[in-house]
């Protein structure tokens, strides 16, 4: 008999950043959603705001797939055309990097998108189901130029493409995501310099002409140039999700002008608004001021999981950052701080001892103390009203709660609503919420090590039998200079860690 996907029956509510109001989701295709999020731009190691967004849109991608539902999740690389102060001017971050580190802009992608990916990977994170790069789409992005200038909303000036806003805004409304007017940008805008390509300063860039100096270019109908950055993921998302999609997410400081630019390239090209559901994540603090490198209230990833840094007072492990992250709704401002670090970690062992004991329960007649089946109802309403994580970890310590009172036997709770709490359990704190249980991790590597030395430990041996004196020495000498040292006795050799 084939169990009914979860989505049949919950309920999920989304806050829509466009309507500025919790909808109940409806996908386009029932059982099929497809998600798009805006990814890094790799010139530089990804920073722990970034990696705050990406978490939290891992965890709506991994909900929406523990609900059954089949999600086509696209988050891409900017290698090119994002430029500094995020404007239609200054130089590409990456040919900047390259410059300044006299490497091929290539090499600087290469190095930046493995780092990307390999701190993505500590943090538990799922792959995306595809991650397309700017530098792969030139063509496509060529072509939707051409779509918006016919439809008479853009203009080729000096070698460069523009987006005409104004014009835009005479059938469309630009700045609906932001909650801007249009006539209020104006009016606090100064006036244009006589230097400047564009009708007006609400104009962006759908493709600028190269400097002499600029490194990456490419040919196009109009010049040698480089595409806009809000132009490339207009490109992305709907090459692969179609022109129309469900949901599209972010950091909280794209909604304007990236997402806003994105939206009127789509009704542009296409005569519809492209995304049903924008979702985004709010930004992180350091000690309750603003991260910023400019002011040094700052650290990265591999400095929080290694300790190596002047703010916390020792190393926390990627689990228990994320776990951190998943205290705070994604819509929050989150504070990074030592104590609440702390506290997170305190909080995550506690949940893991008793994803431990779970195992252990014995089992009684019927329950007591404790309703499993309105429990479980009650994470799941959390989850369904927009995600809510802290809600629903408030819950799962509810459940952490009773199952120490019921392994010090002063509760009782029957078969099937053990298992009914395992699986619930498993479900969540594993599946949905990301995180591994790094008590079980240690075990698996002490077990590795313990296996790992005894064979040493063997091959010493049959060196010594076989009157190899040289290599018997060199394996005891290597393994003590490691930290393990062997004890040979009558009983035969053990070790132990110095």
């Amino acid at each position: 008999m084939t169990t009914a996907p979860l989505y049949k029956t919950q309920e999920l509510k989304i806050y829509n950043s466009l309507s500025g109001e919790k909808e109940t989701f409806k996908p386009i295709t029932e059982g099929n959603i497809g998600m798009y999020v805006c990814g890094p731009t790799v010139y530089s190691n990804v920073h722990l705001g970034n990696c705050r967004t990406f978490i939290s849109f891992d965890m709506v991608f991994r909900y929406l797939k523990h609900l059954g539902y089949k999600v086509r999740y696209v988050r891409n690389i900017t290698d090119a055309g994002h430029l500094e102060n995020d404007a239609d001017e200054g130089e590409d971050k990456v040919a900047k990097k390259a410059r300044l580190e006299q490497l091929e802009p290539m090499e600087i992608v290469q190095r930046y998108t493995l780092d990307f990916h390999s701190v993505m990977s500590k943090f538990n994170a799922i792959s995306p189901s595809i991650e397309p790069t700017a530098t792969g789409h030139i063509v496509e992005q060529i072509e939707i130029i051409k779509t918006i200038i016919d439809n008479g909303f853009a203009y080729i000036s000096n070698g460069s493409v523009y987006f005409d806003v104004q014009k835009f805004n005479e059938t469309n409304h630009y700045g609906k995501l932001s909650g801007r007017n249009l006539e209020d940008m104006i009016a606090n805008t100064r006036e244009l310099t006589a230097q400047s390509d564009k009708k007006n300063p609400q104009d962006f860039a759908l493709w600028k002409k190269a400097e002499p100096q600029h490194i990456m270019r490419w040919p196009s109908p109009w010049s040698d140039g480089f595409p806009g950055w809000h132009l490339e993921c207009t490109v992305m998302s709907t090459k692969y999700l179609g022109e129309q999609f469900d949901i599209h997410g972010g950091g909280m400081d794209l909604k304007f002008p990236h997402h806003e630019c994105e939206i009127a390239q789509g009704e542009a090209a296409c005569g519809q608004t492209p995304v049903n559901y924008w979702m985004h994540a709010n930004m992180l603090t350091l000690n309750g001021k603003k991260m910023s490198k400019s002011t040094g209230n700052t650290i990265s990833p591999m400095e929080l999981f290694t300790g190596d840094n002047e703010f916390l007072g020792k190393p926390f492990d990627a689990t228990i950052v994320r776990f951190f992250m998943m205290q705070a709704h994604y819509r929050s401002i989150l504070d990074f701080s030592n104590d609440a670090l702390e506290a997170s970690e305190k909080g995550f062992y506690r949940l893991m001892d008793a994803m431990q004991t779970v195992e252990l329960l014995k089992t009684d007649q019927k329950t007591e103390g404790f309703d499993v089946q309105k429990w479980k109802s009650e994470c799941y309403h959390a989850m369904n009203d927009d995600f809510n994580t802290p809600i629903l970890i408030a819950k799962l310590f509810e459940a952490v709660k009773f199952i120490n009172t019921v392994k010090e036997q002063k509760a009782s709770i029957s078969n099937k609503d053990l298992e009914e709490l395992r699986h619930t359990m498993y479900g969540f704190v594993f599946d949905v919420l990301g995180l591994v249980n790094i008590n079980e991790a240690a075990s698996d590597t002490s077990d590795k090590l313990s296996g790992t030395v005894e064979l040493l430990i063997k091959l010493r041996t049959e060196a010594r039998a076989n009157k190899d004196f040289a290599t018997s020495d060199k394996i005891r000498d290597e393994l003590l200079a490691m930290g393990i040292q062997l004890k040979d006795s009558r009983e035969g050799t053990t070790f132990s860690l110095n």
